[in-house]
């Protein structure tokens, strides 16, 4: 199993320096991921709900990868352009982890990689041996 992930096919991969997910022992370290499709175009324009899930959707597959689930995700941490919408982004959070309840901040930013985007989602997770 390899310790690293890449769910993105476009050049930033190698000229930035990152993977998306990296597993180092017993936690994984997922990187702040936006919604977008694998060759970097932007999902769910205006729609926080829709970026929300597409970007949880995305660490359902990452944690798969891992041979593990969400259910070991112990911390999120969310960016949003748009603290008014909280709530939206709230409830998608909430459907994907309701039972799990990791420990989570939610804060307003200025601006995110693209202004399509509206949230951005990192987190931690540790897996059980």
């Amino acid at each position: 199993m390899d310790n690293i992930f890449f769910i993105d096919k476009n050049d930033w991969v190698d000229k930035v320096g990152y993977c998306r997910a990296k597993r180092t022992g017993n936690i994984i370290h997922i990187s702040g991921t936006v919604a977008n499709d694998e060759f970097g175009n932007p999902i769910g324009l205006d729609n926080a709900a829709l970026q929300t899930r597409k970007i949880l959707e995305k660490f359902v597959e990452i944690m798969e990868h891992f041979n593990s689930s969400i259910n070991s995700i112990v911390r999120t941490r969310i960016f949003t352009t748009d603290i008014s919408r909280w709530e939206e982004i709230g409830l998608v959070h909430g459907e994907f982890f309701r039972e799990i309840k990791p420990t989570t901040t939610m804060v307003e930013v200025s601006k995110l990689i693209r202004e399509e985007y509206i949230v951005e989602i990192e987190a931690e997770a540790i897996i059980e041996d």
